[in-house]
């Protein structure tokens, strides 16, 4: 196969590209420019698009031979990752860049170019795991053919499992897409691969931190691009406890940085309990406020069509609803685990995919809702991405909507 290899000039990615060219693949090196502005990117390891990477990247592929380009993407970046991650706070959303950078840039922008090119699928150094199998289905005839599914799984390395991340990809992009990291089970035996193949990245540390915020102060970026507007902060019951330069700046579940004069009367610390970003206001209170039972989410991805068919569902449906529309499209209910964050533990659920009439009569496109059994989550915000998982097997993704929180759902009933 002709495969496009996303090089970031980390070891991962340089090994991922060692790996495809072992394989046989006739292999292309491409790193991703996503910044015009020098002084955006970091030094370091901070990011995963700074200067000095790029070089790091072109020392890769000149080592194992292959050709290598840089792609200016900057202009696409900036308008989906980094207008999103601005649109979203500013609403009073948390929102995951790194999952939109997957969605838009590395599994959107850049695939559907190495497609337009010829080439057949793009590698990439992420964490985690794809399985094929054959599963026998109905034709349109009635008869049994043999269809070949593609899985997305976790990678048995727990601490770097990226499967939360790359969810959002969908069933199409999937089939395009290699991992070949994905059977490593640490970071130690990849950096051996590295040095072993003469990789100078081999000891290279890991990026962290959101690469487009230069100094890691994501407060003081977003302040910078969306100015200071000094709102209040108030408790459950509207009383005022102090001020803020922008609700923005706050995520449900945030404990510092509240700078309030004045303990709570229990003495207990106060957390973030919504952020409201129309009064300008954000609300805190005690801990057990923030503890969830219900998620609903929209921008529902769906990659595992067995698992929905089971549970009475038809993925061709999944999109909005023409008006008049008289009633909503519901799958039954089926048992699966969910995440929240990147490296959060799962929690058992019960989970639904639905298609219907927003409250307004709109059209509603495909949204997912959980119910979760015998565990419970804290601090859960909208924005967040939340990923629906069956064992190791990725099912879905949904961006998180509303979540209803338990104790204030009791303490309303009484």
């Amino acid at each position: 196969m002709r495969v496009l290899a996303a090089m970031s000039g980390g070891v991962d990615s340089a090994v991922a590209a060692a790996l495809a060219v072992e394989a046989g693949h006739e292999v292309v090196g491409v790193h991703m420019a996503l910044s015009r502005n020098r002084e955006q990117f970091r030094a370091g390891s901070r990011g995963c698009c700074s200067i000095e990477d790029a070089g790091d990247a072109r020392r890769a592929a000149d080592v194992l031979g292959i050709p290598y380009y840089v792609w200016d993407l900057s202009e696409r970046f900036e308008d989906t990752v980094v207008a999103d991650f601005l649109s979203e706070y500013e609403a009073g959303r948390t929102p995951n860049p790194c999952v939109r950078c997957n969605e838009h840039i590395k599994f959107e922008a850049l695939l559907d170019k190495a497609t337009a090119l010829g080439f057949d699928a793009v590698a990439t150094g992420h964490y985690a795991q794809v399985v094929t199998r054959e599963v026998a289905v109905a034709g349109p005839d009635g008869e049994a053919v043999t269809r070949t599914v593609r899985e997305l799984h976790r990678s048995p390395n727990d601490a770097k499992d990226q499967s939360y991340v790359l969810a959002v990809m969908g069933q199409e992009r999937l089939a395009r897409s290699i991992f070949p990291l994905g059977g490593f089970a640490s970071k130690d035996e990849v950096r051996a691969e590295a040095e072993r193949r003469g990789l100078s990245v081999s000891n290279k540390p890991d990026s962290y931190d959101i690469c487009f915020v230069s100094d890691g102060d994501t407060q003081g970026f977003l302040k910078a691009r969306l100015g200071a507007r000094t709102g209040e902060i108030v408790d459950t019951e509207g009383e005022v406890l102090g001020e803020h330069e922008g609700a923005y700046a706050f995520t449900v579940g945030q404990r510092k940085g509240l700078s309030l004069g004045r303990p709570a009367a229990d003495g207990k610390p106060r957390y973030v309990l919504e952020v409201e970003p129309v009064s300008n206001r954000v609300v805190v209170g005690p801990a057990e406020l923030l503890t969830v039972d219900r998620i609903e989410g929209d921008r529902s991805v769906w990659l595992a069509d067995d698992v929905l068919a089971a549970a009475g569902w038809e993925p061709a449906q999944a999109g909005p609803v023409p008006d008049g529309a008289a009633s909503a499209q519901v799958s039954g209910w089926f048992d699966a685990s969910v995440q929240v964050r990147a490296h959060g533990a799962p929690v058992p659920a019960r989970v639904r995919a639905v298609v219907g009439q927003a409250d307004d009569g709109a059209a509603d496109g495909a949204r997912t809702e959980v119910e979760l059994t015998g565990e419970t989550l804290r601090g859960v915000a909208a924005g967040q991405s939340l990923v629906v998982y069956q064992g190791t097997r990725v099912i879905g993704q949904s961006t998180v909507q509303r979540a209803y929180r338990a104790q204030r759902a009791a303490s309303a009933a009484r």
